[in-house]
């Protein structure tokens, strides 16, 4: 069995923790505690495959604070950055997201292939007070080499589920990727590694 990790990700209020309930439970609620981060575990098929989804939901960030992405970028295999079209500081806050995680790495650091990520504006439902145009959206996704989506968790349950899949699906691109290039002598080491190391945090 795969397994797949998602950080979800985005600014206080974006919509994050909705859209992963929405996903999960097909149920839309509307207020969250987001003084805590949780782990959700999925198991699905697809591709014919059988996957253990695990899908990381941060504390809330106020949008005005500094973040730091060091572990998320060593933890997760894609990342959906949520922001709320009716809010512009939480598409800032998105934006300033994905550079942390498409920017320039050092030699030392640097991945052989780039993490899946999908931009998500989120909160289509209030298009009527709309701040940030779907133009905008789809040009910093282009820009940073990304997926774009605009949907609402409120309203658009196929949606959601939909725009997890297809993040799921370019993860599982990449894992064929890395096994192309990655020296067959190090396949059994790479494994031990993960073993080890690659569980970091526990459901909540």
């Amino acid at each position: 069995m795969n397994d797949v990790k998602l950080a979800v990700l985005g600014g206080e209020g974006a919509g994050k923790s909705a859209l992963t309930v929405r996903f999960l439970t097909k149920r839309f609620v509307g207020e969250y505690a987001s003084n805590f981060e949780s782990i959700y575990n999925k198991h699905l098929c697809l591709e014919g495959k059988q996957l253990n989804l695990e899908i990381y939901d941060p504390c809330s960030q106020p949008q005005k604070a500094k973040f730091s992405l060091t572990s998320d970028l060593q933890w997760a295999d894609g990342f959906v950055i949520v922001y709320d079209i009716s809010d512009r500081s939480s598409f800032a806050f998105a934006k300033a997201m994905i550079y942390r995680i498409r920017e320039p790495q050092t030699s030392h650091c640097k991945r052989a292939v780039d993490s899946a990520v999908l931009l998500v504006g989120n909160k289509q439902d209030l298009c009527h007070v709309r701040e940030v145009g779907w133009e905008e959206g789809q040009k910093l996704a282009l820009d940073y080499r990304c997926q774009f989506c605009e949907l609402s968790a409120a309203e658009q349950s196929l949606e959601v589920e939909m725009m997890f899949i297809r993040i799921i699906k370019d993860i599982l691109t990449n894992f064929k990727l890395k096994e192309k290039r990655r020296p067959s002598g190090s396949k059994s080491m790479a494994k031990l590694i993960n073993n080890v190391f690659g569980r970091r945090r526990k459901s909540v």
